[in-house]
């Protein structure tokens, strides 16, 4: 049968759509099976119709809001803006998870994450928001922070890595910090993932019995589970001194993953008035041939085996 080259052409950009699509979905792969338990449990359980129509619709949901924080990066990078998200919370509350779904479509050079490593010796002897402030954006930029300075808050002071000197000296300093960022131009949102005791319980067990999933435990990871009631005073004083109408606290309710994904995307979209960019249309020019050129082969040897 004589396929038409431009039928050719057009499935085999279908069949990259597809493939995109597969990437997509494996980020949704809770466990090793779509729809089914997981392997070796001997469930064999497989999602109900509510189940299908609810991840339909979640999927449904992601790419709209996506392409909107497509035409927000645009705006962004157009009118010059600044921006800086907060992404806070406790272990395993979902904070990476939904930086990805925001980052996922992209412009790295408008968009970019930062998660620093604790201080280094050096760092140590610094002002305190030093290393952070060297991350901060220019103009037409977003910075999203998967954890920020107020590790001091946090970790810091649950695990005695600050002095109580240092911990009321951050909660003296931070509003002026902030108030000061914003006065400059910046737009500063800080999201707290908030989940449940029994959630983080169940989450922590899936990454222990998950060997794609182990390399996120850390033994302060651990030790943060034994002082829960620890972290929850900590957060508790955080946001009652650094609440501010500059820089507000914005709690997102994340027991279940994939709400709180759409539900921070959503309220993240709200907080600017962007509009739809418009984008010159693209023309793809035709390739000069040269009838002197002579594509050298690659050596058999250089060549990465095809096993599939």
């Amino acid at each position: 049968m004589n396929v038409n080259p431009s039928e050719s052409l057009v499935r085999r950009i279908e069949r990259d759509l597809m493939d995109s699509y597969d990437e997509e979905l494996e980020l949704e792969m809770e466990d090793h099976f779509l729809g089914e338990g997981m392997p070796g449990s001997g469930s064999g359980t497989r999602q109900t119709d509510d189940e299908k129509a609810q991840r339909l619709l979640y999927f449904r949901e992601l790419f709209r809001l996506q392409g909107e924080l497509v035409k927000l990066q645009d705006w962004v990078a157009s009118s010059k803006e600044k921006v800086v998200i907060l992404f806070e919370g406790r272990d395993a509350a979902g904070k990476g998870g939904v930086i990805k779904r925001i980052t996922q479509r992209l412009n790295p050079r408008v968009c970019r994450v930062v998660a620093l490593p604790a201080p280094n010796d050096r760092e140590r002897t610094q002002w305190y928001f030093q290393r952070y402030a060297a991350h901060l954006p220019a103009a037409g930029e977003m910075v999203l922070f998967d954890r920020s300075w107020y590790n001091r808050a946090g970790v810091e002071k649950v695990m005695g890595f600050c002095t109580d000197d240092e911990y009321e000296e951050f909660f003296r300093s931070v509003p002026e910090f902030e108030r000061m960022l914003v006065r400059s131009g910046i737009r500063v949102i800080k999201y707290w993932f908030s989940i449940t005791d029994d959630e983080q319980h169940l989450r922590f067990l899936g990454r222990i019995h998950d060997p794609l999933k182990q390399w996120k435990l850390s033994p302060m990871d651990l030790e943060s589970r034994r002082r829960w009631e620890e972290y929850t005073k900590a957060k508790e004083t955080m946001i009652e001194r650094t609440h501010i109408p500059e820089a507000p606290w914005w709690v997102v309710q994340a027991v279940d993953k994939k709400k709180a994904r759409l539900n921070c995307i959503h309220h993240l979209l709200e907080q600017f008035e962007y509009t739809e960019v418009p984008r010159p249309e693209v023309v793809l020019p035709g390739r000069v041939r040269n009838p002197d050129y002579l594509r050298q082969p690659v050596p058999e040897s250089m060549m990465v085996p095809e096993r599939y």
